[in-house]
């Protein structure tokens, strides 16, 4: 009984926090030490992200290869977000990037992949976060096309976003990501940009009469085109309804091993904006927030907020002899969420201050000590999507329709 009265306490905590849970203070005061329920909304929204990685589709043999293995209609309860989850949503929208490779005049490549979500809270989730929630998820980088994406670190102008205002120029491959179309695509007709804020638009104007949120989220790529997603949400009145443009509504992005999304420019247009929050979680051993790097010609700089983890401090985790593992491993989500749950400052030692299953940390990787029997990577496909057919043969069915608009 007093599990479930400290649960429900918990939850109503956080109901009435949200506002200085997704930064109207800019967390001041909640970080250091890292505020417990804090922790668990943090870890909520990074659980939203990993689930779009989970869910994405990466056999090489299939033809869906690129897109979710499940459709919008029962998303969560098949990437494990529904059983003992009290924060309820619904899929919305599934939103597709654009990724482009020109050399010279001879040889392009292209290709359209499912980079993530729109969601938003049912009215159980409501009563649990104290509002309706629009979220959208960006995930991490997956396809090979997408790290050609991710080191062409040029900065180019976002006055296409943004304004010309303050000049602002933001990494060129996320740039791409975000704004990249084509009229002949399938997906992409419509760029992620545009395909999510049409999203935003329909769910702000549905629920304006309510008290809305738009909370973002992203892992590394993910993280910086987030960034970018909210600044443009910002920046172009997307947190307004349609019909009552004096009323604003609260944006706040959480990402995660983001790298650097922009110049002084970028930062500037960011500063100016009100009722905008960012919170960058950073591993202590990940590369990647670190990149780009500075450069005379490259003046990147980072925006938000930040929170310093440290999963490599968890008795836990196993540590590699080869030390390029262990940094791959830190750069992972899920470590990521491990860290959150139980790193105590810079200079404090580990300790779980929430109750999240350690056995997530073999998900998709080897992290995990071997005394804990939990077998590596165990986050597989059931016979890596091969159905067995009436006839007794056996075909890849690794898709789920998106079911039928009636």
């Amino acid at each position: 009984m007093d599990f479930f009265g400290k649960k429900k306490k918990s939850m109503g905590s956080i109901a009435q926090r949200w506002r200085e849970l997704s930064g109207e203070n800019n967390w001041e005061g909640l970080l250091d030490p890292l505020d417990k329920d804090l922790r668990k909304y943090i870890i909520h929204y990074g659980e939203r992200t990993q689930a779009v990685m989970d869910a994405f589709n990466g056999e090489k043999a299939s033809k869906w290869v690129g897109f979710s293995r499940y459709s919008t209609e029962d998303f969560f309860s098949k990437v494990g977000l529904e059983m003992g989850n009290p924060y309820k949503y619904k899929v919305t929208k599934f939103f597709y990037a654009r990724s482009e490779i020109q050399i010279l005049d001879w040889f392009a490549a292209v290709e359209s992949n499912w980079i993530g979500y729109v969601a938003v809270t049912t009215d159980e989730g409501k009563a649990v976060l104290g509002r309706r929630d629009i979220l959208i998820c960006w995930r991490g980088t997956m396809r090979n096309l997408e790290v050609i994406n991710d080191i062409k670190a040029d900065l180019v102008s976002a006055a296409d976003i943004l304004g010309d205002n303050g000049d602002p120029k933001v990494h060129h491959g996320w740039h791409s990501i975000y704004t990249a179309k084509d009229s002949k695509s399938v997906y992409n007709q419509a760029s992620a940009r545009e395909q999510v804020l049409s999203e935003v638009r329909r769910l702000v104007d549905l629920y304006q009469d309510e008290e809305i949120s738009i909370t973002l989220t992203g892992h590394s790529l993910g993280g910086a085109v987030a960034t970018l997603n909210a600044v443009d949400i910002i920046a172009n009145g997307y947190n307004k309804s349609t019909t009552k443009p004096d009323k604003e509504y609260l944006v706040t992005a959480f990402v995660f091993a983001s790298p650097r999304v922009g110049d002084s420019g970028f930062k500037k247009v960011f500063s100016g904006l009100k009722n905008l929050h960012v919170l960058r979680i950073k591993n202590e051993l990940d590369m990647v927030p670190s990149l780009p790097i500075p450069l005379p010609l490259l003046h990147y700089t980072h925006v938000g907020e930040k929170l310093l983890i440290d999963s490599h401090k968890s008795p836990y985790m196993k540590s590699h002899l080869d030390i390029s593992e262990n940094l791959v491993i830190a750069h992972q989500l899920e470590p990521y969420l491990h860290g959150v749950a139980g790193s105590q400052g810079a200079k404090g030692e580990f300790k779980l201050e929430v109750n999240r299953d350690i056995a997530l940390l073999n998900k998709s990787l080897d992290a995990l000590k071997d005394e804990y029997k939990v077998p590596v990577e165990w986050w597989i496909e059931k016979n890596k999507g091969m159905a067995q057919q009436d006839d007794g043969s056996w075909i890849l069915d690794d898709h789920e329709p998106e079911p039928a608009i009636v």
